[in-house]
């Protein structure tokens, strides 16, 4: 006899976002193997997007045209706001997720934390700051918008805390890599209640 897991549709989804200022295509692969294909044009955020696919096993592809001449705001935000959308769409109505994770990720002298559920109700919390204003050529505040982005548009609700550090790279890698391994956690399916919504609501993905 074939248990729910088995007879479990792949939990894969694309979108395409294009507007006057960026136009993306994302595509994920809940149940990959951690596979990256990344291009913004933004380098550090590549980076970012390559530690999340690679520690939360999503396979990830992200390809993003967008008006770089101006600043890295539109690519950045616009980039959050369709691969969280593609993780929703994949997620469908988030049936037999563990749903609630957190991890505490080290980072030489940086010690990042994230908290999440997958409750279709987006919110962050973000309690991170930076000394300087530039990491390469990207702006700090602008991974509070990715985040921000992020979480309105996967349904998640996201609580982001740097515990310590100095170092504002390893401080924002840790808190992507922290992202990643409670997505992982997340997301996975329990067994236990593999074809089970975990919500008394019997709903999740529209945030009732």
């Amino acid at each position: 006899m074939d248990s729910p897991l088995s007879n479990r549709s792949a939990r894969r989804a694309e979108v395409e976002r294009a507007t006057t200022e960026t136009k993306i295509a994302a595509k994920v692969n809940l149940d990959g193997t951690g596979l990256y294909d990344v291009a913004t044009g933004v380098g550090f955020l590549d980076h970012m997007l390559e530690q999340l696919a690679k520690h939360s096993l999503i396979d990830i592809t992200v390809k993003a045209e967008g008006d770089l001449h101006i600043d890295y705001h539109h690519t950045t935000e616009d980039t959050g706001i369709a691969l969280g959308q593609a993780v929703a769409k994949a997620l469908g109505d988030r049936r037999g997720i563990n749903r609630f994770a957190a991890a505490t990720i080290p980072m030489d002298e940086t010690l990042s934390r994230v908290a999440l559920d997958v409750s279709g109700r987006p919110h962050l919390a973000w309690r991170v700051s930076f000394t300087r204003d530039k990491l390469g050529d990207m702006d700090t505040e602008l991974f509070r918008e990715w985040f921000h982005a992020f979480a309105q548009n996967s349904g998640i609700t996201l609580h982001v805390d740097n515990l310590e550090g100095v170092n504002n790279h390893h401080i924002i890698e840790s808190c992507f890599k922290a992202l990643a391994r409670a997505l992982r956690q997340a997301i996975a399916i329990d067994p236990r209640q593999a074809d089970v919504i975990p919500s008394t609501k019997g709903r999740l993905s529209d945030g009732s």
